[in-house]
């Protein structure tokens, strides 16, 4: 998303109430309600170009694909926050019947934007290294052929791999893909 503008604290409760009439997403993380903007061109595609290379089965395994609207509830923190793709593998776990916020995703991908992008590699990252299902996290520039794959290795130990130019390859374990840079920016114009 292009920029988060934040607002005062409340609770879990509140926040549910208020997201089930609002016209903007919300994201709730530890208290306070940040109101997102919506996305450019470059986001979209990025998003769109991951999501259509991600493989709905491998093997015997099956995975789950949401996308920017599908809700994140990270226990730990009390936190919802909206990641651009997340891919759990086998049943997703949901919160409630009505299926607004899912718990178990493998794999999350963030494009970043200037306006997220410290915020998406610390206090989100800090956010989601608290899912145990989580293997895989994935930031995404959307101004140069630039990817950060952070891969868990161990308890509370990631390993981060840079990814730079059209030609490198992304290497996303958890799903077995691997995917080139030059496609997942197809269509992506840089300024």
């Amino acid at each position: 998303m292009v920029a988060l503008i934040h607002q005062s604290s409340s609770t879990v409760e509140d926040y549910l109430k208020q997201e089930e009439k609002a016209v903007e997403k919300s994201e709730f993380i530890n208290g306070t309600i940040i109101t997102m903007a919506g996305a450019s061109a470059n986001h979209n595609r990025l998003t769109l170009n991951l999501s259509r290379s991600l493989p709905l089965e491998t093997g015997e395994q099956n995975y789950e694909i949401f996308v920017s609207d599908m809700r994140l509830w990270i226990a730990e923190f009390q936190s919802y926050v909206y990641p651009d793709v997340m891919v759990i593998q086998g049943e997703p776990e949901f919160t409630n019947a009505q299926q607004i916020a899912v718990t178990n995703p493998c794999l999350i991908a963030e494009v970043l934007s200037t306006s997220t992008a410290g915020f998406d590699k610390s206090q989100k990252f800090t956010l989601y290294r608290s899912i145990p299902q989580l293997q895989e996290y994935l930031l995404i520039d959307q101004t140069a052929y630039r990817v950060e794959l952070y891969s868990r290795v161990g308890e509370r130990q990631w390993l981060l791999t840079e990814l730079i130019g059209e030609e490198a390859i992304a290497e996303l374990n958890v799903v077995n893909l691997q995917i080139k840079l030059s496609d997942l920016y197809k269509r992506v114009k840089f300024e």
